[in-house]
């Protein structure tokens, strides 16, 4: 695997770091500006607002830019969102500030995955993928409990200052290691990109990720109230148990990876057949703390499995334009995240118990099969392979990437 991998990682940490780490300072920020924890609660919406609208846009306004210079651009402004919110002087500037940094989430990730594909041989694209999401779920394991400290006691501006720090280090890393546009496929307009996104398979990958995902945020929104109400957890002990969830996600992230690469197909149902049953579990392994654990671990386990295929089947139905397509479905990640969470909510106010929210993200993983399983019947139909592999990039790539990594 290329050293250049290793710059998408540390961006994709900064990235994973800032995202998650505004939830465990919400207490610190909403008492520095003077408002409640709900108001400052849309400090996460704003973010995730950004991620949804800049995915897309983003990806479409930079589609003739060489893919390294939008990586280093897209860091750049990921690092002024940062630096902008830790000199917030009150609570709209910092929204504000929280809608600019997430506008570059989506069309990093959609376009660092179309980079990290097309600089390996195709029998390890997924794994090429996996490596860059590794930044992403380290950050749940590493970044977010250790930035989320730093606010606690230097107060939630210094978490944005280093987050900046980061993206520095990224920025730096993208301009040494990722090759310069000979090494990779060209950008190829923004009428290929719009024109991929009208096929179907396309929009039925989008839709896996839709109902996937959603399953996945059904249950990890209310996780702690599954943990202290139903398993019996201290509220001190929950921080350790979504580092745990972090753990198992990278473990998923690695070996869906390399699962993906020798057979894509598979490994997304049997990853979304895994999510179904462990939610579907939920139940009864939140009744002791060992089991709630072990829980809490398998879901990320079996979510993030699913996580390279998932992007690296949408790029492959939008071989002839990926990038458009590629950061879509970071945009459909968090419309998962968004719906995922409000299905769960409404399982949770009709009365149906703590762990009711892993049941309708059960449900959830079973509709992701269905249209995963749709997404293979059109496929069928339309002659394409059993293994449901097509090629990305040019014919040449490879050869690239042997002159890049003899």
């Amino acid at each position: 695997m290329p050293l250049a991998l290793l710059a998408l990682a540390v961006g994709a940490f900064g990235i994973g770091t800032t995202e998650f780490v505004i939830m465990g300072l919400l207490p610190e920020v909403a008492d520095d500006l003077h408002v409640s924890i709900p108001t400052a609660g849309h400090l996460v919406s704003a973010y995730a607002l950004g991620v949804v609208i800049g995915a897309p846009l983003l990806a479409a306004v930079t589609a003739r830019l060489s893919r390294r210079t939008v990586l280093i651009g897209l860091m750049a402004l990921f690092v002024a969102g940062n630096a902008l919110s830790a000199l917030a002087a009150n609570y709209d500037y910092l929204l504000a500030a929280r809608f600019l940094s997430g506008l570059p989430h989506g069309a990093f990730f959609g376009v660092g995955a179309v980079v990290a594909t097309t600089m390996v041989a195709p029998e390890r694209k997924a794994r090429s993928v996996s490596l860059m999401f590794l930044g992403l779920t380290v950050a749940n394991v590493v970044g977010v409990p250790a930035a989320t400290l730093m606010g606690q006691h230097l107060g939630w501006r210094a978490t944005f200052l280093a987050v900046s720090a980061i993206g520095l280090v990224a920025i730096a890393s993208l301009a040494l290691l990722i090759p310069h546009d000979h090494a990779h496929a060209p950008a190829v307009g923004l009428r290929r990109e719009l024109a991929a996104l009208k096929s179907l398979p396309v929009w039925l990958a989008l839709g896996t990720t839709v109902a996937g995902f959603g399953a996945l945020f059904s249950a990890y929104s209310y996780i702690t109230p599954m943990l202290t109400d139903a398993a019996g957890f201290a509220d001190g002990s929950v921080t350790l148990l979504l580092a745990l969830f972090g753990v198992g996600a990278t473990a998923g992230n690695l070996v869906g990876g390399r699962l993906a690469d020798h057979s894509l197909r598979a490994t997304l149902f049997g990853g979304l057949v895994s999510l179904a049953g462990v939610l579907a579990l939920f139940p009864l392994l939140m009744t002791t703390e060992w089991s709630a654990a072990l829980a809490v671990v398998l879901l990320g386990v079996a979510a993030f499995v699913t996580g390279s295929p998932l992007q690296l089947m949408v790029m492959e139905k939008a071989s002839a334009g990926p990038s458009l397509a590629s950061s879509a479905n970071q945009a459909a990640f968090n419309l998962a995240n968004a719906g995922g969470a409000w299905i769960g909510g409404l399982a949770l106010a009709a009365g149906f118990g703590a762990t009711s929210p892993a049941l309708a993200g059960a449900v959830l993983a079973v509709l992701g099969l269905g249209v995963a399983g749709t997404a293979w019947g059109v496929d069928r139909r339309r002659g394409v392979p059993r293994s449901g592999r097509e090629r990305l990039v040019a014919t040449h790539v490879p050869d690239q990437a042997k002159a890049l990594h003899p």
